[in-house]
């Protein structure tokens, strides 16, 4: 990419968030609303229990769940004398 691309996406760039910018309208929270009926607001503690806490738990636990139900099997290679025998002869075969 030369040096004339680069600045236009530059400038590109640099006016879309420049109007975005201006034309969007302040958030306006300190007036209040008809109607507007806020709680009180949650502790730290509360916040990181809900929003984190509650979150990874929740995780683990469907994860834990997926992992007990699984249903698959994991193959394993059984020796049995049928197969070693086939593995003596192909080596013999060889010598």
């Amino acid at each position: 990419m030369d040096k004339k691309n680069a600045l236009r996406a530059g400038a590109l760039a640099a006016g879309t968030t420049l109007m975005m910018l201006l034309m969007s309208s302040p958030a306006l929270a300190l007036t209040r609303d008809d109607g507007d009926d806020p709680g009180k607001g949650l502790s730290v503690i509360e916040t990181l229990g809900l929003y984190v806490f509650l979150p990874v738990v929740l995780f683990l636990v469907v994860a834990g769940l997926v992992m007990v139900l699984d249903k698959s099997k994991i193959r394993v290679v059984k020796n049995t004398p049928s197969s070693r025998a086939g593995a003596k002869s192909g080596a013999q075969a060889k010598a």
